[in-house]
């Protein structure tokens, strides 16, 4: 296994920006003091962080890496599905979704030529589903104009839809091998931490300050195992809450645990208020045993997924049929949901759809109808929602 080089320091214009405030000690936990019972080391000089971050951090990776099936490939297509389901998701949840994924579209052509809502069928459940779409629209434009290749070139890349600077640099890291930096959550908290830097990443003035941090970090060779290295750290070591310092490979520089202040970095974000939300939705059927299913606008939140109706547009009475409990960011639903029967013609805007009970496994459902439906069919596919 190639050792990892020196490397660059630090240009002298984000030295400076490290060095603009004195690390101040403040009392330190008792899980984080450093070793020989001082609440304060010697703090090595900012130039000789980031070589020995490199170098730590990549030995760290190679030996405790989770083995994950986007790690087992060097195919750029599966490296981008995986880093779109990764989004906002946590790695349990996306699991089973890549490996369905992948064995119903397993190349770039196959995700351009399929239909839309097979995608989106595949995707029902994991939620953010713009990433689906832009999925879908940017596998078409690779086919299109890099002939089914995906591009190694930032600004290519950038022109994609649903790519972003954080993907764009993990695929011209880890598929392509380029020098090209990340920053997630995960990878700010930990510089954050490392270097005891005060910043929000909810704010766009810090966010780009540590993109400035990162790209001077990014190591010329092994770019990919080093970014990913961040990435995991963050998520299995340096987590927002609880922090393993007694097994971070970094332990011994980090200036946060140094000066005892690693819950104060990052600085807190705000979040929104919790909102409170009453909704019922309407379970509806006709003679033939039919449910009358909605599809969403296609621009907005969720587009194009297929959900029940929130009003009865029939004139046969609705007997609730049960209760369930439903968030959506910081949104706390409490839905009641409804059976009627309705013989005549559906009403309302938008597009609405009579639909087998037997044929709602293929429609893309929202995460709210499949609870609704599994609450007026326990019964059905063995007591699992339909749809899914």
């Amino acid at each position: 296994m190639r050792g990892i080089r020196g490397g660059r320091g630090l240009p002298s214009a984000i030295r400076a920006r490290f060095t603009e405030s004195a690390v101040r000690p403040g009392p330190a936990r008792p899980g984080d003091r450093p070793p020989g019972g001082s609440s304060v080391k010697r703090i090595p000089p900012e130039q000789d962080e980031i070589p020995y971050l490199r170098s730590v951090l990549v030995r760290w990776y190679r030996a405790e890496q989770r083995d994950l099936p986007w790690r087992r490939t060097t195919d750029p297509y599966r490296i981008w599905v995986s880093e779109t389901m990764l989004q906002q998701t946590r790695v349990a949840a996306v699991l089973p979704y890549y490996e369905r994924f992948l064995a119903r579209f397993p190349s770039v052509a196959a995700l351009a030529a399929a239909p839309v809502e097979d995608v989106l069928a595949l995707w029902a459940g994991l939620g953010y589903y713009r990433r689906a779409r832009h999925l879908k629209k940017a596998a078409e434009i690779v086919v299109a104009r890099h002939g089914g290749k995906l591009p190694e070139d930032a600004e290519a890349l950038l022109a994609l839809p649903g790519i972003g600077r954080y993907t764009a640099g993990a695929l011209r890291s880890i598929a392509f091998g380029r020098p090209a930096p990340v920053l997630d959550g995960n990878v700010f908290r930990l510089l954050s931490r490392f270097l005891a830097r005060e910043g929000t990443w909810s704010s766009s003035t810090d966010k780009e300050r540590f993109w400035k941090i990162a790209e001077a970090a990014v190591p010329s060779r092994n770019a990919g195992d080093f970014n990913q290295a961040l990435m995991e750290m963050g998520a299995l070591v340096c987590t927002p809450r609880l922090p393993e310092c007694g097994r971070c490979p970094i332990r011994r520089r980090c200036r946060a645990r140094l000066t005892g202040r690693v819950d104060r970095f990052p600085s807190p974000r705000r979040r929104p208020a919790t909102e409170e939300v009453r909704r019922d939705v309407f379970v509806l059927r006709d003679r033939r045993d039919r449910i009358l299913l909605r599809r969403r606008p296609e621009s907005g939140r969720m587009g194009g997924m297929w959900e029940l109706p929130v009003e009865n547009p029939g004139t046969s009475p609705a007997t609730e049929a049960g209760r369930f409990r439903h968030s959506i960011l910081n949104k706390r639903y409490r839905v009641r949901v409804f059976v009627a029967a309705c013989g005549g013609a559906a009403k309302g805007g938008g597009d609405v759809r009579w639909v087998a009970r037997e044929e709602i496994p293929g429609y893309p459902l929202t995460a709210m109808a499949k609870k609704g439906l599994r609450v007026a069919f326990p019964a059905d596919a063995g007591g699992k929602p339909p749809g899914r």
